[in-house]
């Protein structure tokens, strides 16, 4: 596995993926701006799936639970610019500007296409991943307000994301496992993003499920595993991805430890 990453700073890295995939399940503690090089990206929201191919821009949002998978393509690895937008350094750009009324936006991925200003602020990076000195400070903060710059001309409304600083507060837990399930994350984070403390969620969730988190969330992803299989035909090795499984034979232990037979029966 050939994976690689370059950083000129810890806010703006080079990543490049030669080997025939790659998936993670995150939640990103920053707004994550996106340049795809070359390669093929899948992202999988809890409601919604997103194909990205080289050119692509896009701006995942932070706190927003995502499978990613990552593909080489027509010969090219997969290769991307990642430019970190930190609360702190959100919060210096917007200290001396009024944006108003904060209004409350739906947090998901916002896509740019191949936005020719986005673009040509992205690709200004590559040749400062060859520098053998250190990268100056004063013009990764210009490269990185340039970019907030841009997305506010692009979309004045995205002010109401990129200054909402709050941390997750309580939401209903039912809801939120319900749509999220699917994503491989570990209990601490759930409970995070539901405004619990690890001990209130373990509680909460055994009260509302009646099950260990542990469980329920092994059965409702084997039961969405089913169903990618019987109605969807989706191959093994795609379901395990989607639905929240560590690796192929995990997944087709589990898979036949629950129903009896293994996931190669279903397909047709």
């Amino acid at each position: 596995m050939e994976f690689q990453t370059k950083y000129i700073t810890p806010e703006i890295k080079l990543s490049c993926y030669e080997d025939k995939l790659f998936k993670t399940e995150v939640v990103f503690d920053h707004h994550m701006l996106v340049w795809f090089i070359s390669g093929e990206t899948k992202i999988i929201e809890a409601d919604k799936e997103h194909i990205f191919n080289a050119g692509d821009i896009f701006l995942i949002p932070r706190n927003q639970l995502a499978t990613i998978i990552n593909y080489p393509k027509d010969g090219q690895p997969h290769k991307s610019v990642v430019m970190h937008l930190s609360a702190k350094h959100l919060s210096d750009f917007y200290a001396n500007i009024d944006v108003g009324a904060q209004i409350q936006v739906s947090q998901k991925i916002m896509s740019f296409s191949h936005h020719p200003l986005l673009k040509s602020c992205l690709a200004s990076l590559i040749p400062y991943f060859d520098l053998q000195e250190a990268f100056p400070e004063h013009i990764a903060t210009m490269k990185i307000n340039e970019a907030i710059n841009i997305l506010r001309f692009i979309n004045p409304a995205i002010d109401n994301m990129l200054t909402d600083f709050r941390e997750p507060g309580k939401i209903d837990l039912v809801d939120f496992m319900e749509k999220n399930f699917m994503f491989n994350m570990p209990l601490e984070k759930f409970g995070y993003l539901i405004g619990r403390s690890l001990s209130t969620f373990n509680r909460d969730f055994r009260k509302a499920f009646n099950l260990s988190p542990q469980r329920w969330l092994t059965k409702k992803r084997l039961e969405l595993a089913h169903y990618q299989l019987v109605e969807k035909h989706k191959k093994p090795i795609e379901v395990y991805m989607e639905t929240g499984f560590e690796d192929l034979s995990h997944f087709s232990f589990a898979f036949k430890k629950e129903f009896g037979y293994a996931p190669s029966a279903l397909i047709k």
